[in-house]
């Protein structure tokens, strides 16, 4: 029937392998879901998802937006999903954000409660919280954030190599910080909205 038909099945990739690891320290959720707020650089929230490469390995991406706006204040893509990447990420945020005192909002994942990371958010003005086990609607903003990336722009771009899949992945998030409107601030992008 699929020959006679011309049918074809979409076949989607299966997830990476996940080993859970040793958490070190749980912090409480501050934001309980409450993900309005009223200023720049208050509230940020990270996560990672990942990228098949060309090769067929795996790349992975961490990300931090700021609620005020959805703004992606940082990105970096590393082999490793480690703690290493999400504590050069949140220096690339601090950075370019000019070290503010901040909440950043994440899961339980063992890279956000290692004893690396706590003590570089202790050491950085930045305060932990983190939602509850098992439940991503904690952190529904960053969700939707690598819906849109995958969306947007991963499910439908060919890679020739890593470097590119990098170089493409920075274009992306300028694209969406700079061109693409966000319902959430009224249809304007989120540099339109954070300077407005």
């Amino acid at each position: 029937m699929n020959k006679e038909l011309n049918l074809c099945a979409v076949i989607m990739h299966s997830k990476p392998g996940y080993k859970a690891g040793k958490k070190n320290k749980i912090f409480d959720n501050l934001l309980n879901q409450n993900f309005t707020v009223c200023c720049k650089n208050k509230i940020w929230c990270t996560n990672f998802t990942y990228m098949r490469q060309p090769n067929g390995k795996f790349r992975y991406n961490c990300s931090i937006i700021d609620l005020y706006d959805r703004s992606a204040v940082a990105s970096l893509n590393s082999d490793y999903i480690n703690t290493a990447l999400a504590i050069n990420t949140l220096k690339m945020a601090l950075k370019k954000e000019n070290y503010p005192k901040v909440i950043l909002h994440s899961d339980q994942g063992v890279q956000f409660t290692s004893w690396e990371f706590v003590k570089f958010c202790k050491e950085n003005n930045v305060i932990q919280s983190m939602s509850r086990s098992g439940c991503p609607y904690d952190n529904a903003p960053m969700e939707r954030f690598y819906n849109t990336f995958k969306s947007n722009f991963y499910n439908v771009t060919a890679f020739s190599s890593v470097e590119m899949m990098d170089e493409l992945t920075m274009k992306y998030i300028n694209w969406y910080n700079y061109v693409r409107p966000h319902s959430y601030n009224d249809y304007l992008t989120p540099m339109e909205a954070r300077y407005r």
